[in-house]
């Protein structure tokens, strides 16, 4: 997994690939806290965040929506940061870690290109909400996949 090179004073130093998951999984961490900061805090949240007036109405109608998707999200995204460790070597094997990584790297950078298509079937997001999203997906999609590489290597 975590790949370490000799560094000065004889300390390891980690690979570029580890250092790449690493900062993949801090990310991860704190988007997934944004998400549930949506739950904690309310409509005023979602706004912030971009999410639109649909979904920030809706929370202050009190309906269960735009929670559980912020939660789901959340939750998803805290999956996928332990993951980078485990692939980063910071925590142990995980099944099927460079599939999911792989996996998960592709499916975000697939949202942050196909967005211009995307935006037409969720037309409250605003504008901000695409453009900032899609490029904290397309530094994440990168950030997964050009770590992850090394555990495709055979022999």
């Amino acid at each position: 997994m975590a790949q370490h090179a000799a560094g000065l004073n004889g300390r390891r130093m980690m690979s570029l690939p580890s250092l790449m998951l690493l900062a993949a999984a801090g990310a991860l961490f704190v988007a997934a806290l944004a998400h549930f900061a949506c739950i904690a805090v309310g409509p005023r949240a979602y706004r912030l965040m971009g999410a639109g007036d649909s979904a920030a109405r809706a929370a202050e109608r009190g309906e269960r929506g735009p929670h559980v998707a912020a939660f789901v999200v959340g939750s998803a995204l805290l999956v996928v940061a332990s993951y980078a460790l485990s692939g980063a070597g910071w925590l142990p094997g995980l099944p099927l870690l460079r599939w999911v990584l792989g996996g998960v790297s592709l499916v975000l950078l697939a949202r942050a290109f196909l967005f211009p298509l995307l935006r037409s079937h969720f037309p409250g997001n605003t504008d901000r909400f695409w453009w900032v999203s899609s490029t904290i997906c397309l530094v994440l999609g990168g950030l997964l996949l050009f770590g992850a590489m090394p555990l495709w290597r055979v022999g």
